[in-house]
């Protein structure tokens, strides 16, 4: 069973230390998107690096529709790892939508989590005015999602600058097309759907483990505001701003996020 897990989510495990950090990718991404970052780590503790089932170099035999219809199918491959590889202490560290995919983990086994590091997380991409700012329109992410499903390639080109910001280094936006490209349509569409229509506002309160919040400036994805409502929800919560722009801050700015999550680390707390 455990060499199946290692290879339906391409599991690598390096590092000379004890303590375990996860990487866990966004959507539309892949554990090789952590590469700028790692290697601050893999001296002090464990790395673990997967990739989701229909991400990367994941068995995509594994996919399963009824399975990833919601996030708790992703939530799933995390606990999964977590009990194969007999985890404890985990610093769960969620880019985008694993930010979510974590805190959802860590409520259902908080025994598995020591921190969470959330990178750009939104509970909640679509507007709930007046109480609530995601960002986005329904009808936003529906047209985002209808062009997704007619013109996949198109889709990927349009929304990989906007994501990444940082016009200055076009080679980001290009890598993280490609990686769009790589992932099934069929199966980006509907992580995609499933990404943008969740609404997690409600089980922020329910996190037990201590997390620290990366906001980046000018990020259309998970706009400042949505930094401060995760904020003010989430207990035991840390929230740093960053200098970075975009929503890929461990690939366009690894150094000031490698700064934040060891200053973050480097702080005892008790859970």
């Amino acid at each position: 069973m455990t060499q199946d897990i290692f290879l339906r989510n391409n599991i690598k495990v390096f590092g000379q230390g004890t303590q375990t950090v996860m990487f866990a990718h966004g959507f539309g991404c892949d554990q090789n998107m952590w590469r700028f970052i790692t290697q601050a780590f893999e001296k002090d503790y464990k790395i673990i690096l997967f990739d989701y089932v229909g991400s990367g170099n994941s068995d995509i035999s594994a996919y399963s529709y009824e399975r990833y219809s919601d996030l708790y199918g992703y939530v799933q491959d995390v606990l999964d790892i977590c009990r194969e590889l007999a985890l404890t202490d985990v610093i769960f560290v969620g880019h985008s939508v694993s930010s979510m995919i974590g805190i959802l983990s860590s409520i259902q086994a908080p025994n598995y989590f020591n921190r969470l590091i959330l990178l750009g997380p939104s509970p909640c991409y679509i507007n709930d005015l007046p109480n609530y700012y995601g960002g986005f329109e329904r009808k936003d992410i529906e047209e985002l999602l209808d062009i997704m499903e007619k013109n996949y390639i198109g889709w990927a080109s349009f929304m990989a600058p906007m994501v990444m910001q940082n016009q200055d280094r076009p080679e980001l936006s290009e890598e993280l097309e490609t990686s769009f490209c790589s992932t099934d349509p069929v199966v980006a569409s509907r992580f995609a759907e499933v990404t943008f229509y969740s609404d997690n506002r409600s089980d922020l309160p329910k996190v037990s483990v201590p997390s620290l919040i990366l906001q980046c400036a000018d990020d259309v994805i998970a706009p400042t505001e949505v930094g401060h409502y995760v904020h003010h929800h989430l207990p035991k919560s840390t929230l740093r701003l960053m200098t970075a722009t975009g929503h890929c801050p461990h690939m366009s700015h690894p150094q000031e996020t490698i700064e934040m999550i060891k200053e973050y680390l480097s702080v005892p707390h008790t859970t």
